[in-house]
């Protein structure tokens, strides 16, 4: 999923922490959850400047990653205070206020009023060694993530780091493992003194890798990541590691799995003798990583999530495959698996479907945000069949039987947290236009088109899950348990911004809502979210809270009750 931007930032207060009463309890099986107090904080908005002395005021965000400890990890761009340009411009060009800022920032929610940190930016950082041209980045493709310890990882884009005859190497993996800034991946493993960089497995020596999808995600001097590759005129792909800080600096990267490779048939023989031709990119903790690898990503028959080691030989295992029985279901199985998943050490959350029934769902191109995307969008959507103009609308199918769930790595146990048709709840997956158009972007044309993307948002700390739904009106973040029962709405698409943000438009409401697979940690919560009120006054930001319930005392139910109508619009069903 790609920003939540807005292209006019009109207020410049800082956030300030804002105790919300969340009425909206939905549940399963256990009744109603009664008010429960969350103390929402806001970690940036419109109105922080970036760090560094600048002017320069944030005004859109990915979805945050957070630390046991409360690092929060987040992508950001900036502008002029004043400027009306962003994205509207060209390659995402600044307007009026000149090229925003694109940059990597973290801040410590654990101590009261710690500052928002600069961890890299496409202004002022260089990209680590090895870089011999002074190259600095330009452009983060998608969101970072951290480790329970706070160890940050993230994909960058770049000028050429390296120049020999030529010039070459404009996208990397980096982490800040061992306290600063170190290279995790490179494209640069075809060129001599740099093999360790070059793809293993079954790729000839001295292969490069072409790009690194996705986000790569972290594990103390770890990294793991999806990386794209070419044998002679054949695209793969794969899952790797690498150690970023052994041997100096230059342990090779490892392979975990790799498109060809036989897919693993614990538990059913639901896969034998199929081959991945897929793989999503991984969740570490610890010394072991999941991820997704399917037979065929568009039309799977065979595959599902798997753990592995990072150390070590990887011992590939299935947790969950297409033989799989799901909670609940009788002697229904498994037959898709998201690519998102969310793993603590212990359980990973995911989404998965069964059964054949399927869908329609109607998609709408976007209204903001980078112009050649949205006009490659634009010209991929249907045609009207009387002009034969592009109508900016397509549909895809989505199934009828979608859940979040979550499975034990140590017992094998999979729990259903939820499902569509339980309240508030008639789809699971959301869509995203998103990529590189021929012509734009930086890089050696290696990064992925641009088409419609799908995904899920799922978090898992503990026994409890965060995830997104909608009812295709209202738009929700629930937290549920396992096995429990029960789920509540934290918040939706109907409520009041200042339940999140005083600093917001008066009136706005929440607009959207985003949360990612480490996106739940410690006990606490972190989403961005975007607001709009009626006059089209736009605001957005990050914010977190802590789940751990705070007592109503007896007399607050019912000034909550009184309250509800002013703090929210209640959907109706």
């Amino acid at each position: 999923m790609g920003f939540v931007s807005h292209s006019r930032a009109r207020f410049t207060r800082r956030g300030t922490a804002f105790t919300a009463l969340l009425l909206t309890g939905s549940a399963l099986g256990n009744g109603a959850l009664g008010a429960t107090v969350y103390d929402w904080q806001t970690v940036v908005n419109n109105g922080y400047l970036v760090p560094g002395g600048t002017t320069e005021t944030y005004f859109s965000y990915n979805q945050p990653s957070i630390s046991s400890d409360g690092l929060v990890v987040f992508r950001a761009r900036a502008r002029n205070v004043g400027s009306e340009g962003g994205e509207e411009g060209g390659e995402e060009g600044g307007g009026g206020g000149g090229e925003p800022f694109r940059g990597i920032y973290s801040r410590d929610m654990s101590t009261p009023g710690a500052p928002i940190v600069l961890i890299a930016d496409n202004k002022s950082t260089e990209v680590p060694d090895p870089n011999n041209t002074g190259a600095g980045f330009n452009e983060f493709p998608s969101f970072p993530r951290i480790d329970g310890d706070g160890t940050i990882a993230f994909r960058g884009q770049s000028r050429p780091v390296w120049e020999t005859d030529t010039k070459t190497g404009t996208s990397g993996v980096y982490t800040t493992a061992g306290g600063s800034l170190v290279t995790g991946a490179s494209q640069l493993g075809a060129l001599s003194g740099f093999e360790y960089f070059s793809v293993p497995g079954s790729a000839a020596p001295g292969t490069k890798f072409d790009q690194f999808p996705g986000s790569p995600t972290p594990s103390g001097s770890l990294v793991a990541f999806k990386g794209n590759w070419t044998e002679g005129t054949t695209g793969r792909t794969g899952i790797y590691v690498r150690d970023a800080l052994a041997d100096g600096g230059t342990s090779p990267v490892r392979m975990i799995a790799e498109s060809g490779m036989a897919i693993p048939d614990e538990g059913g023989t639901v896969g034998s003798g199929a081959v991945f031709g897929s793989t999503a990119p991984p969740s570490a903790w610890g010394s072991k990583l999941v991820f997704t690898g399917l037979d065929n990503e568009e039309a799977p028959t065979a595959g599902g999530i798997y753990i592995a080691n990072m150390s070590g030989e990887p011992d590939v295992k299935t947790l969950v495959n297409f033989a799989t029985k799901v909670p609940g279901e009788g002697p229904q199985t498994f037959n898709k698996v998201g690519e998102a998943l969310s793993f603590n050490g212990h359980k990973v959350g995911f989404w998965g479907a069964w059964g054949d029934e399927m869908k329609t769902v109607n998609l709408t191109c976007p209204d903001e945000g980078n112009a050649a995307v949205r006009k490659a969008c634009l010209d991929s959507s249907d045609k009207d069949p009387v002009t034969g103009e592009p109508t900016g609308k397509t549909t895809r199918e989505v199934p009828v039987h979608q859940g979040i769930f979550t499975v034990d790595t140590k017992t094998g146990k999979v729990e259903m947290v939820a499902q569509t048709g339980d309240p508030g709840i008639d789809d699971l997956v959301f869509w995203n236009f998103s990529g590189a158009p021929p012509g734009v972007g930086e890089g050696d044309g290696d990064q992925e088109p641009p088409r419609w993307r799908s995904t899920s948002f799922v978090a898992v700390d503990g026994d409890r899950t965060v995830f997104k739904a909608t009812d295709y009106t209202v738009d929700s973040l629930m937290l549920g348990r396992a096995a429990k029962g029960i789920f509540e709405t934290l918040l939706d698409t109907t409520m009041l911004a200042s339940i999140l943000d005083l600093d917001a438009p008066l009136g706005a409401l929440i607009a959207s809502l985003g949360i990612e697979r480490d996106g739940f940690r410690g006990g606490r919560i972190t989403i961005n979210a975007s607001f709009l009120n009626a006059a089209n006054e736009s605001w957005a930001g990050i914010y977190t809270t802590s789940v751990a319930p705070v007592p109503l005392p007896l007399s607050l139910p019912l000034l909550a009750g009184s309250l509800g109508t002013l703090l929210f619009v209640r959907r109706r069903r």
